[in-house]
């Protein structure tokens, strides 16, 4: 389940926690943009590429460690919307025009599916959303989420990984496996198939 521990956080946990919101979605729109430009000919579903949003479990609000986890946040992202890309299943669309509402409505994981009208008004039929929880500074938790747009928002897939260690390399390791082998592993059934 994405947060139900979330409804009754502190203050705190959600100030500290909105820099980092407010700088993802100031990149989303250029994280995606470069997978349009430099993705291949896409010819997969046309897919919302939402991206990994930050829940921090340890409410670590120095802003060196805010910073931090901002720059990697972006990182991971950028390496999702470059597998996505890539993987001719799903086709990145063009979420630039919807960057304010995205910062409006961020976090997503509270939002209770508002982002499946962003992602109908780009033209997506499909939405890739995730999630890294930092439980300790050892102890990370990455789910990602492919759903449908629009009717029931079905998940169509998804994965979860837990990663020991909060570096560059260990969350895009993270990454990395959870597109390989949940996300594009082989054998699942088509993502365009009604």
């Amino acid at each position: 389940m994405w947060c139900a521990c979330d409804v009754h956080q502190p203050a705190r946990r959600i100030g500290a926690g909105l820099a980092i919101v407010l700088a993802l979605a100031g990149t989303l729109a250029g994280t995606f943009a470069w997978a349009l430009a430099c993705g291949p000919a896409a010819a997969g579903v046309p897919t919302a590429v939402f991206g990994f949003e930050f829940f921090d479990d340890t409410l670590d609000t120095r802003a060196e460690m805010q910073a931090e986890q901002a720059a990697r946040l972006k990182l991971v992202n950028a390496e999702l919307a470059r597998l996505v890309a890539e993987s001719g299943e799903m086709a990145p669309v063009d979420l630039a025009g919807e960057a304010a509402r995205i910062a409006e409505l961020a976090p997503f994981y509270k939002c209770n599916g508002c982002e499946a009208e962003i992602a109908g008004a780009a033209g997506a039929r499909l939405e890739v959303l995730g999630m890294v929880r930092k439980v300790s500074n050892l102890i990370l938790t990455l789910t990602i989420r492919v759903k449908e747009v629009g009717g029931a928002e079905k998940l169509v897939r998804g994965g979860q990984v837990d990663i020991r260690g909060n570096t560059d390399e260990s969350w895009l390791r993270g990454v990395r496996y959870l597109m390989k082998n949940r996300i594009l592993a082989p054998g699942q059934p088509p993502l365009d198939a009604k």
